[in-house]
């Protein structure tokens, strides 16, 4: 009787255990049911908010293909901006290749000493507020045309080293690096704020505080309005004629290092109308660049007549300020001093003793 009394409470307690486990099982199935469905609302909320975004989203700019231009006329561009891109390569689209523009000066002839039968050296200032000479100083990077000042030429050719016979001097005895040049055009002062704040953090200045105490001047190409030019004018024995030759060119403004300065009195060191000589460029080295780099023709925007060509035919207006006539050192300021009107009267002497030349040789 025990016996049997034991073995039904044994299986009443496995019954009891077996119900609890189905429970369990229960529970887990609907907690878990009610997670994929939270997830899933969760999820469907979030593409749902996503779509809202981008539906008010700012568009993204398509890529503006790059297509070969066929022309270097504007009239015929697809894009602007594929038109720069490839007007500054110097490349059009001829069928199915792609043609340099790029233009190729007319070498100099060849010159013996024998036949220079007389010859002078001059050196001349060009005066770009002058309106003859406007085209040297016009700047502006249009889409119709592209017209640079001569300055900012020669200044990005120094600098893509287009150009490399580039020296400080007019007898051209010493180079110029365009690192050597970018310091010459630009200088940094730092004000007085800024020296107690560079004593406070022991030397170390934030990119933050380098912008609020420290004043950049630098000489930029509106304030480049006089250039230099050194060439020799001779007589060519072969064809009896007059010629001349332009052998350098140079640039001159403010000088960077003195902006921002004053003297004990609280006067600026320098004045806005003492300039130096930026660079002197050896003017056959350039060629290349100012055969390719078309002048501003405010009559005619589609011009083609190109630096070169206006240097070669002297056209513009010019004063001369030293010469080799054994007079010192040629400069006219120094044996002619503190007289304007002397100084010019002895420039159109010399202009004239240039035109003589010619006719005396005619005459003998």
């Amino acid at each position: 009787m025990r016996k049997i009394l034991f073995l039904l409470l044994a299986l009443s307690f496995l019954g009891l255990n077996a119900q609890k486990k189905r429970k369990t099982v229960k529970k887990k199935k609907a907690k878990t049911t009610k997670t994929v469905a939270a997830k899933a609302d969760a999820g469907q909320n979030v593409s749902n908010v996503d779509s809202l975004v981008n539906a008010y989203a700012t568009p993204a700019v398509p890529a503006v293909p790059e297509e070969p231009i066929n022309s270097m006329s504007i009239l015929n561009a697809k894009s602007p901006e594929s038109f720069r891109k490839f007007r500054d390569l110097g490349m059009i689209k001829q069928g199915d290749s792609m043609v340099s523009t790029k233009k190729t000066p007319l070498k100099y002839g060849f010159i013996e000493d024998k036949d220079i039968l007389k010859s002078m050296v001059v050196w001349e200032i060009i005066d770009l507020n002058d309106k003859i000479n406007q085209p040297f100083y016009h700047n502006e990077d249009g889409v119709v045309s592209q017209n640079k000042s001569l300055y900012q030429v020669l200044f990005d050719a120094i600098n893509s080293g287009g150009i490399k016979e580039v020296y400080d001097d007019e007898l051209f005895t010493v180079r110029l690096s365009p690192e050597a040049i970018q310091a010459r055009i630009q200088n940094e002062v730092m004000c007085y704020a800024g020296t107690g704040a560079l004593n406070a953090s022991k030397g170390v200045l934030t990119e933050e505080q380098k912008k609020e105490f420290i004043n950049v001047y630098e000489t930029k190409t509106e304030t480049v309005k006089v250039l230099k030019i050194k060439g020799m004018w001779y007589i060519d024995r072969r064809d009896g004629q007059m010629k001349y030759r332009l052998l350098g060119i140079a640039a001159m403004g403010p000088d960077p290092s003195t902006m921002g300065q004053f003297g004990p009195d609280g006067q600026p060191l320098a004045s806005k109308d003492e300039l130096i000589d930026l660079f002197w460029v050896y003017y056959p080295d350039a060629r290349e660049i100012l055969a390719n780099s078309v002048a501003f023709n405010n009559k005619n925007l589609s011009s083609d007549i190109t630096f070169d060509d206006l240097l070669n035919a002297r056209r513009f207006s010019t004063i001369i300020y030293k010469s080799d006539n054994g007079l010192g050192n040629g400069v006219i300021k120094d044996y002619i001093p503190k007289d304007a009107d002397g100084q010019l009267e002895e420039s159109e002497a010399i202009k004239a003793q240039i035109l003589q030349m010619e006719n005396d040789m005619w005459n003998y």
